[in-house]
């Protein structure tokens, strides 16, 4: 009998399946692997660098892309000052798809999960007309919204995760996935009393990158796509028996450079976070890089954290099945 194979993947990098296929390479920083069933509540997807070394999202990518090199990997050259301001965003949940995937931030390394609701894994129900999620989504590393300080723009608390993203780009994109994006702007959803910010950019690599530079690019060639956003972020509680989210500033979006304000005050959260400078809650620092960091490790030690999650499973549910699921 053939020995199973884990199922890696890396952010649009190569994947090996249960059949052994040859990988596809293409350059890339970071790589995945699934632990579990997919679509069931021990579903675990771990992060790796360059060096094979389990690492954690939430704290070893860097934010930004500023430097020559990335983990000793040389960076393509910027082709306009735009593309200096260049930050890492973790993908968790693709466009179109209903699973909500989330970065597990309680738990050694933070590896992506799906959320659990009732004792079953959480699906976030379709807003008419769309299908799943309208952007790709996921969260900005080494930032954190901090529940015990009051935003100064909203005088709410955070909501205790890194910064949200929505993607814009014209490429649906995979679960692990970390990206190049641009900031465009950003969005202040209030959750349950929570400041929970939801930053627009895109994919640097998108063919109609260099379009977009602020929030009124978004306006003028996406017509129609944040008023869709305000309305999907509006409603998709209320299948669930909740209330409509609310917005501060009355749903107004905010530019680029009041954006990059909120994405530095929350990465001085981390960084105060990680420095042990304030109250984690049940936060789980555990990290590889950050060597002045008390919860630093090494990676045999990580290694070890991720033997103890269930090896993979050989099967894997499709997304026509996840689609199945809404339409029966």
């Amino acid at each position: 009998m053939r020995a199973l194979l884990p199922l890696l993947s890396v952010g649009r990098g190569w994947r090996v399946g249960v059949a052994g296929r040859p990988p596809r390479r293409v350059m890339s920083l970071y790589r995945t692997e699934e632990r579990g069933q997919p679509h069931s509540e021990d579903y675990r997807l771990f992060f790796k660098n360059v060096a094979g070394h389990y690492i954690s999202p939430f704290h070893d990518i860097p934010l930004k892309v500023d430097s020559q090199k990335e983990n000793g990997i040389p960076q393509k050259k910027a082709r306009n000052d735009e593309y200096k301001n260049l930050f890492n965003m973790v993908v968790e949940i693709p466009r179109w798809t209903n699973a909500k995937m989330e970065i597990a931030t309680e738990e050694p390394l933070n590896p992506i999960k799906q959320d659990v609701k009732n004792g079953k894994p959480r699906y976030t129900p379709n807003i008419f007309p769309h299908k799943g999620y309208i952007w790709n989504y996921g969260a900005l590393p080494q930032t954190w919204e901090d529940p015990h300080q009051k935003d100064k723009n909203t005088n709410c608390c955070g909501d205790n995760d890194p910064i949200d993203v929505c993607e814009i780009g014209s490429k649906v994109l995979s679960c692990g996935d970390v990206i190049h994006v641009k900031i465009l702007g950003i969005l202040a959803l209030i959750d349950q009393g929570a400041t929970d910010w939801k930053l627009i950019a895109i994919n640097v690599n998108d063919p109609e990158a260099e379009k977009f530079n602020d929030i009124d690019d978004v306006k003028k060639f996406k017509p129609g796509y944040l008023e869709a956003t305000v309305d999907w972020l509006r409603l998709y509680k209320i299948p669930d028996g909740k209330p409509e989210n609310k917005f501060a500033f009355n749903g107004e979006f905010k530019n680029k450079a009041f954006a990059l304000d909120i994405v530095n005050d929350a990465h001085e959260c981390w960084k105060a976070m990680l420095m042990k400078k304030c109250d984690r809650g049940a936060v789980n620092c555990t990290n590889v890089h950050m060597c002045d960091s008390p919860f630093h490790c090494t990676p045999e030690e990580a290694r070890s954290l991720v033997e103890s999650v269930p090896a993979p499973s050989m099967s894997k549910i499709s997304h026509t099945e996840d689609m199945w699921h809404f339409l029966n």
